[in-house]
């Protein structure tokens, strides 16, 4: 793990531990194993460090999917498997989801949020595009803006449940099933 590695795994580890507000730098350098003035080569304050981690998160959501989405699969399948994904990452992460949150929406950082989710972006874009290729969506879907729209509504629909609601399993699997249906129509799924 090279020194920005270990500082953005320090930082998370010391903001889920003390919170946004009473972490200092001197903490997280302490934790990574370096010197303050190391950590200023590579961030400009304490929240700067906030895109990284959410850099973080959207690696895990990547990787979930990836992990889950089964290439043999028909599309509605791995739709449901893409949709499972999201929402497992956000069970699992649902601290540090809103600890990102809260540190880039309080700062200049949130304007990087886009930068930050491109290669997930590009991904979404790539598997509806196969999907576009293959006949199983209507032709007229804008790949690139939808990519988007889909990432938002899923993360979105599972932040409802583990960030902001009940955080019960009846009710993520209630709203996982309502957007996959959104998601069928909204695409224009042909069976």
């Amino acid at each position: 793990m090279n020194k920005r590695e270990r500082i953005v795994q320090a930082a998370i580890e010391v903001f889920r531990e003390k919170g946004i507000e009473k972490t200092k730098i001197s903490d997280i350098v302490k934790l990574a194993g370096i010197a303050q003035g190391t950590y200023y080569l590579y961030f400009s304050s304490k929240l700067a460090v906030m895109p990284a981690i959410a850099e973080v998160m959207v690696e895990k959501n990547m990787d979930e999917v990836r992990a889950q989405v089964k290439e043999d699969a028909d599309f509605s399948v791995q739709l449901t498997q893409v949709i499972d994904a999201i929402f497992s990452v956000a069970e699992n992460y649902h601290e540090m989801l809103a600890m990102i949150y809260a540190g880039m929406a309080t700062t200049e950082h949130i304007q990087e949020w886009e930068a930050v989710y491109e290669p997930f972006y590009q991904w979404m874009s790539q598997f509806l595009k196969k999907a576009q290729a293959n006949g199983t969506i209507r032709e007229t879907v804008n790949t690139e803006r939808v990519s988007k729209l889909v990432i938002g509504l899923v993360e979105s629909a599972a932040e409802q449940i583990f960030l902001y609601d009940t955080n019960q399993v009846q009710e993520a699997e209630i709203q996982k099933k309502e957007v996959h249906s959104f998601l069928i129509h909204a695409l224009g799924v042909k069976d």
